[in-house]
């Protein structure tokens, strides 16, 4: 935003150039992107069945997915149950020849070392035990695929019926609130854009704008020569969507520039120019102009506050000028 002051007029045809205080601006296109995407794996090979998610889904967190089949699961199930079974039958024996021993004890038919060899005994059993119910456990839950995370289903990459192997993606999720705007700036100017820039976004559909903040800038340029930028919401669910694009301004530092009205300006031979008012009459000088800000333009470099230019048929006067100064040889 700039801080909007008169310019004062010394006739009709000329005004005198007034610093203003200018926002230092960049604009540069943008589409949201997730930051990043998780992949759905299987963990054990086998033939993959119920799988009738589509593209686009909405998935929510431990929603099943698919599940597995085959010769491959049935046998694993089968040796981890066996194992669990007879991990079981061992804890059941020891104790009950603990419990036979304690009995014996009063006796004196036992020792109380024969007492705590049965306790150990139980313990080893137990931690057998329960290792073989977790392993059990971990194959059952993992022949049931379930989503890990609400999210939209991006790509599926199985179908129903195929055979997998572990560690195949069957579909990748894209999760809720994961999503940022990438941007790409150009020019020289773009290396003055810093994390913590603030802005806004313009929806090419003509949606609200988005208040944005810098969140990163690479420090890379893109393989077209573009400055990239990650931006991220300012407010709370702005309501984005996976490939929506539209431009971004971010507000930079403030200074203090001349003003001019943009039909001031004259091109002539790739270079910008301002006719001057001076007591030896009109005079080109070359300027850099800055961005528009409607109906004038900012001033990088050429001029200074309180000098007078042409403002009335500038084209005109300046070429007129060159030639009232052009000497032709002898």
């Amino acid at each position: 935003m700039e801080n909007s002051q008169p310019i004062a007029q010394a006739n009709t045809n000329f005004v005198t150039v007034q610093q203003q205080t200018v926002t230092n601006q960049f604009e540069g296109y943008a589409q949201v992107e997730p930051v990043a995407l998780l992949p759905v794996r299987i963990a054990q090979s086998g033939v993959i069945t119920g799988l009738e998610i589509m593209p686009g889904t909405v998935v929510r967190s431990g929603q099943t997915l698919a599940e597995l089949s085959g010769p491959e699961i049935q046998a694993l199930l089968a040796q981890d149950e066996a194992n669990a079974n007879s991990a079981k039958s061992n804890l059941l024996a020891s104790q009950k020849s603990l419990a036979i021993q304690q009995e014996q004890l009063a006796s004196r038919l036992v020792t109380h070392l024969m007492i705590l060899q049965a306790e150990s005994a139980v313990a080893q059993a137990q931690s057998a035990y329960d290792t073989a119910q977790a392993q059990l456990q971990a194959v059952r839950q993992t022949i049931t695929l379930k989503s890990p995370t609400d999210g939209i289903v991006l790509s599926v990459n199985a179908t129903d019926g195929e055979r997998v192997g572990a560690g195949d993606t069957v579909l990748t999720l894209q999760p809720p609130d994961k999503l940022w705007l990438k941007a790409d700036y150009y020019g020289s100017d773009s290396a003055a854009i810093q994390t913590g820039m603030g802005g806004q976004f313009f929806p090419a559909d003509g949606g609200e704008p988005v208040p944005v903040k810098v969140c990163t800038v690479f420090g890379a340029l893109t393989p077209d020569g573009a400055e990239a930028v990650g931006l991220v919401a300012v407010t709370p669910s702005p309501n984005w969507l996976n490939g929506k694009f539209g431009t971004v301004t971010l507000n930079g530092a403030q200074r203090s520039l001349p003003v001019v009205p943009t039909r001031a300006l004259v091109l002539d031979q790739g270079k910008w120019w301002v006719l001057i008012r001076t007591e030896k009459g009109e005079q080109p000088q070359a300027v850099v102009p800055g961005p528009a800000r409607g109906w004038q333009t900012v001033i990088e470099s050429g001029l200074q506050s309180g000098e007078q230019i042409v403002v009335e048929n500038a084209y005109l006067e300046f070429h007129r000028t060159i030639s009232g100064n052009y000497q032709p040889p002898d």
